[in-house]
């Protein structure tokens, strides 16, 4: 009878999500109406992604550093390089896919209640803020730097109370941490529902103007996941990186394709950590941080699009000048926002560089949300399982894992 059961095992989490996958795009091709109406099994599932991870980044940092023994090494200086050198290359790699294959785009006046950063100085001002935020604002906005802030604190402080107290705060984080694996269990269901809606109700038929400018995006992007990041992990680590990358993009990334949030993934990527053996100490900071500044993705966008834009307007772009914005995208990149569609109003930033104005820049972003149905998830599936990726290679080349 044993026997007979274990045969009979469930799916894996990553069978099921594609599952739900095919079955959403069934949904949405034979009933549209039932489609539109199945979208709320996705936006719930997004919205407890949403609502479980600031409070776990919170909870499981803090107690992460409170418990934090003498002499445990974390690495995080080696992945925050990491994230820099990823997401430097990301742009650089947008900037060559831009000139191997230049696009244009077809510029309409688009109306925005957003509005961009004006220069690279207010984007530093704004992340400065995010650390000095009140703690119950950044849980209620999701503001992970100024979360990581005050769990930093938080946890040295309590690294001197009694045993009694620090335990009673590692034992309040794997309650937090059970919560999220209770969440990520829904992923299937949540998947689903957002696939579903959004072909009943968007389709893909807006994208076919933007065939070209989408090969070069997500050609780019494809690039940086299959080459660009196993040879950035394979100089640090000496080991085949393709293991290692192939399954954070299958446990994160598609997850991560659907969701459209780093943010949002954060749950994700930290069970994913728990499940490859890495230390919660280094995880813990190192996630929700990959989740604010590690943006490869959207340092491809920021480049493709911005020297779209120079190409409809005829202007010319010399080699340093396009190095120039490589760098700018990639610390603009470090600026966006965790949730969908972050990176877009930081290329009137990047076309700052070449005076384009602001109403064709903002116009530039009108298209970027045109094709942000597949951009913007191909973008976040980067962002986020690369955190996962470079976490597990600094920990690989010190020989922990």
């Amino acid at each position: 009878m044993i026997e007979r059961s274990s045969s009979f095992r469930a799916p894996s989490l990553v069978l099921q999500i594609v599952i739900g996958l095919i079955a959403g795009i069934v949904l949405a091709m034979v009933w549209p109406a039932g489609a539109t109406a199945v979208g709320l099994l996705g936006t719930v599932f997004i919205s407890a992604l949403k609502a479980v991870a600031p409070i776990l980044v919170l909870v499981l940092v803090t107690a992460s550093i409170a418990n934090h023994q003498q002499g445990q090494k974390t690495h995080i200086r080696m992945i925050l390089v990491l994230y820099m050198i990823g997401t430097l290359a990301a742009a650089m790699v947008g900037v060559a896919a831009s000139f191997l294959f230049p696009s244009t785009l077809t510029l309409k006046t688009v109306e925005s209640a957003m509005s961009a950063p004006s220069g690279i100085g207010e984007v530093l001002k704004t992340l400065l803020m995010q650390i000095v935020d009140n703690p119950v604002h950044a849980l209620l906005n999701a503001n992970y730097i100024g979360l990581l802030a005050w769990a930093v604190g938080l946890g040295l402080a309590l690294r001197h109370a009694s045993q009694t107290t620090r335990n009673l705060v590692s034992d309040f984080s794997d309650a937090i941490t059970w919560v999220v694996r209770l969440v990520i269990k829904l992923a299937p269901l949540g998947v689903f529902g957002i696939v579903a809606s959004l072909l009943a109700e968007s389709g893909l038929g807006a994208l076919k103007d933007y065939l070209h400018l989408l090969a070069v995006l997500i050609g780019a992007m494809l690039f940086m996941a299959f080459v660009g990041n196993p040879l950035i992990v394979a100089v640090v680590t000496r080991r085949n990186p393709y293991p290692l990358v192939l399954r954070c993009l299958r446990e994160s990334g598609i997850t991560a394709f659907f969701t459209r949030s780093s943010a949002a993934n954060i749950p994700v990527n930290m069970e994913l950590c728990r499940k490859l053996g890495l230390h919660e100490d280094t995880y813990s900071v190192a996630v929700p941080l990959g989740a604010t500044i590690n943006m490869a993705g959207a340092a491809i966008t920021i480049s493709v699009l911005t020297l779209a834009a120079v190409n409809t307007l005829g202007y010319a772009v010399d080699v340093p000048t396009a190095l120039l914005l490589s760098v700018v995208a990639a610390i603009g990149a470090c600026g966006a926002s965790g949730v969908p569609g972050g990176s877009l109003l930081l290329i009137p930033l990047a076309c700052g560089l070449f005076g384009i104005s602001n109403e064709v820049a903002m116009q530039v972003v009108g298209v970027g949300f045109v094709v942000g149905v597949v951009q913007d998830s191909a973008e976040t599936a980067l962002n986020s399982s690369t955190d996962v990726v470079f976490v597990a290679a600094a920990e690989q080349a010190r020989g922990r894992a």
